[in-house]
């Protein structure tokens, strides 16, 4: 199954958009998803710090910032195939 990682922290209102399209996309393509809160590892923190959120299919960062459902679908589309 394919993996998606969402790198983000509370409080980040770019983050919160970001698990909302997400969750739109995962409600028609199931995937794993694992929400990761960069604040809390100062490895993670210092990687990512505030390009946050950060998206990651199967281990390729593919999102920063925003996300677009469309591509994410695209994506998902390409790795399952």
């Amino acid at each position: 199954m394919t993996e998606v990682v969402l790198y983000g922290k509370a409080g980040c209102h770019l983050c919160e958009e970001a698990r909302a399209e997400i969750a739109a996309v995962r409600a028609r393509h199931p995937f794993g998803l694992t929400e990761v809160d960069v604040s809390l590892d100062p490895v993670l923190h210092a990687r990512y710090g505030e390009r946050i959120p950060v998206v990651v299919v199967n281990d390729e960062e593919v999102f920063e910032f925003h996300v677009d459902p469309a591509e994410l679908e695209r994506l998902l589309d390409t790795v399952d195939s």
